[in-house]
């Protein structure tokens, strides 16, 4: 009887044999093995097994999935079947890799992910197709993480603890042992830093580096947020110290050794609450009849030299980051509100970009260098408007932001505004006839009260004032680039660049656009921008605009720093970069530093070094983004807490196979209505329509239907927001 349970433990073993001789030579790949040593690694020692043992060998490399290098001897070789690629997690387990080898990605189950995390880039081995749809994988290497550290909530048992991770892409929670866990208590948002994942250990070891707070209390959460992306809160204090110690005064020395524009009229218009102003305009009629137009930046350069501790906490930072109750800066406040901001009635050192443009709004000349400017008045964007839609130099209470209420403005100020306003109208318009698509996507904002309660939610669109100084940016961008990009021999510089959008991407745009009567012209390029720009101005006002908007966003391809120059294909320019707001961004601080250096003379820089720091600019950027993406949602499930009792009108905005996703038209919110939660009927999902089918009834659900829903859970600490499906529009009743 013992020999016979040795036997089926033996069995039990050898189960999937083809596939764990695999798994062994792949991992030791290069490395040749007997079937005595893999028997061993197996953990069985009868004849019967190592008899099966040797017919497999012989069958795996009869088919040449394994080699024979030596009489009884086997290996893979290594670089026969592996790629590299980034992980991609799903939310249920498993994950995909993007090879760049492949069409399509590859599917890595659970048990091949081998300690590996979202985000990471990865060495994998990819199997022979067996008849199945979708290619497989297991991760073989860790080439580099994305991330080591991750914010949860900490379960607390006696001698040890968990950390449960908040993001859903995480499939495993961390062990964290007694003497690790610092000052954390149970329950506590924490901070935790990957330390090891021992081969037998069920999940990865961790250290507790930071406590964050309660979960649901806002500064913890907010915290957490940047947290999450690794984005710091607060400036170190030797950073603060070293800010603090800058000579910030104008010099007569340094003003002799620039262009002086303090006598030229100047203003800014910026958000009403904006506390950094890094750029401004001057108007100046010339005597030929054109004006001469002045795009003046904050000379961030001047103060922030390279190799200090200082220049080194921006680049790190790289860019700042915008949450829905605060920003964190990219700089220290004594520069980023003070020195460097183009505040009204002060002189500041500026870095400026002077045109001369015709009545047509065509560039006649053009000037760049370092300035020295007096900005005689700032407006908000609703002021600025003001002027434009009324002519007007009377400036009413309710839009002022003076202490003294209403105002008048100086007549030279309206007059330089008009004419601003007509020659970017003037430049727009070419812009658009030149193939450039607008997106004039509507921004979620929340009227807070003093303890960053969100009382109420607004939205935020672009007006004439916005468009003008846009326009006037995006001139200075674009001529900075061309000037630098144009150059013989070709110089090292930092480009935005913009790839042409994805084509399986529009054409899904095509089909969802087409359920709300819409079309796309996908037949050239021309016909692209043109037809995606009738389609952004005709869903304006309607209830599939931010839907439309979003989709038509995620078309595009994402733009990015780089070196190498490919235009931008959403502006529609050969050469673009960014020169304009270095106070929030690193890249235009290099841009700064580049442009100055070639207009005295210097050698190209090294393309190595630049194309290393726009690619962490890059990078930096988008996780900012994510964490003002987060915060917003964070906003919105907080909102709708206090409005739990209410029934909403909203848009299908998404249809999967397990829930549908609703936009609520008011206020932009999205939550979700799981399908096991419809319990009329069992409702199944047609990937095809873009709905879901009842099984008996066929009542269907498909994106785009407006249908009227109730707040069933609102997750703070999840940032995820469930609704009851109430009916559809035409069949509500109340």
């Amino acid at each position: 009887m013992k020999r016979k349970k040795k036997n089926n433990k033996s069995s039990a073993k050898l189960g999937n044999l083809d596939k764990k001789i695999t798994d062994i030579l792949r991992k030791d790949a290069g490395k040749a093995y007997n079937y005595k040593q893999i028997a061993s690694k197996l953990g069985v020692d009868d004849p019967s097994s190592r008899n099966q043992i040797t017919k497999k060998l012989a069958q795996l490399a009869a088919k040449k999935e394994i080699n024979q290098v030596d009489r009884g001897k086997f290996m893979i070789e290594k670089g026969a079947n592996y790629y590299t690629g980034v992980l991609d997690m799903s939310s249920k387990g498993y994950g995909f890799v993007i090879v760049d080898e492949f069409e399509d990605d590859i599917m890595i189950p659970q048990q091949n992910l081998n300690s590996a995390f979202h985000g990471d880039e990865v060495e994998i081995y990819v199997y022979k197709h067996r008849r199945r749809k979708k290619s497989e994988g297991e991760i073989t290497r860790i080439i580099k993480r994305k991330r080591t550290s991750f914010v949860g909530v900490l379960q607390l048992k006696k001698d040890f603890g968990f950390v449960v991770v908040d993001d859903p892409k995480m499939y495993t929670d961390f062990f964290v042992q007694k003497n690790k866990l610092g000052e954390a208590q149970d329950g506590d948002k924490v901070l935790v830093e990957f330390d090891d994942w021992p081969k037998k250990a069920d999940s990865p070891f961790g250290v507790i580096t930071r406590v964050l707070g309660t979960p649901g209390h806002h500064n913890t959460e907010i915290h957490s947020i940047l947290a999450q992306y690794g984005l710091p809160a607060d400036f170190p204090e030797e950073v603060e110290e070293f800010a603090n110690k800058i000579d910030t005064s104008i010099s007569d020395q340094e003003i002799k050794k620039r262009r002086d524009m303090r006598d030229v009229l100047t203003f800014t218009i910026d958000p009403k609450d904006a506390k950094d102003f890094d750029d401004a305009l001057s108007f100046r009629k010339l005597d030929n009849g054109n004006i001469e137009l002045g795009v003046h930046i904050a000379d961030v350069s001047h103060y922030l030299q390279p190799d200090t501790i200082l220049d080194q906490e921006a680049y790190d930072r790289a860019t700042s980051v915008y949450l829905v109750d605060r920003v964190v800066p990219m700089l220290p406040e004594i520069l980023s509100n003070g020195a460097c901001s183009l505040r009204p009635n002060e002189e500041k050192y500026t870095f400026s970009a002077v045109f001369e443009l015709d009545k047509n709004a065509k560039v006649k000349d053009q000037w760049f260098g370092r300035t020295v400017t007096y900005s005689d008045a700032r407006f908000a964007y609703e002021e600025a408007q003001h002027i434009i839609e009324t002519m007007e130099n009377k400036i009413p209470e309710d839009i002022s932001i003076r202490e003294e209420g209403s105002y008048t403005v100086d007549n030279a100020i309206v007059e330089a505004v008009l004419e601003l306003d007509r020659l970017a109208k003037k430049m727009r318009s070419v812009r658009m006839r030149e193939g450039a698509i607008s997106f004039d996507k509507v921004e979620v904002k929340f009227h807070l009260d003093e303890e960053n309660e969100p009382i109420g939610v607004f939205f935020k669109t672009s007006k004439d004032a916005n468009k003008l100084i846009e326009e006037f940016m995006l001139l200075a961008n674009k001529k900075v680039a061309e000037f630098i990009g144009k150059q013989k021999p070709k110089k090292t510089f930092v480009y935005r660049c913009h790839d042409e959008p994805n084509e399986e991407k529009l054409a899904s745009l095509q089909t969802v656009v087409g359920r709300f009567g819409h079309s796309l012209n996908l037949s050239d390029r021309k016909s692209v921008t043109s037809s995606l720009n009738s389609l952004l101005k005709n869903v304006q006002g309607k209830k599939e605009q931010n839907l439309v908007d979003t989709l038509a966003i995620r078309t595009m391809s994402k733009a990015y720093y780089g070196t190498e120059n490919i235009g931008h294909y959403g502006l529609a320019f050969e050469y673009y970069t960014h020169f304009t707001s270095p106070i929030r961004r690193y890249p235009d601080v290099m841009v700064h530093r580049l442009l100055q250096q070639y207009l005295d003379g210097a050698a190209s820089a090294s393309e190595d070094v630049y194309d290393e720091k726009c690619h962490h600019s890059s990078e930096m950027e988008n996780l900012a983004a994510n964490a003002e993406r987060d915060s917003i949602k964070y906003m919105q499930v907080k909102f709708m807490q206090d409005h739990q009792d209410e029934e909403f009108l909203g848009v299908i905005s998404g249809v999967t196979d397990w829930g549908i996703f609703v936009e609520i038209e008011q206020n932009k919110c999205e939550g979700m209505i799981r399908l096991r939660d419809l319990s009329d009927d069992h409702y199944e999902f047609n990937e095809e329509h873009y709905a879901v089918i009842g099984r008996k009834t066929k009542k269907v659900y498909q994106l785009g239907d407006e249908v009227y829903v109730k707040v069933k859970n609102a997750d703070l600490v999840k940032r995820h927001l469930d609704f009851t499906m109430l009916g559809l529009k035409e069949d509500f009743k109340g």
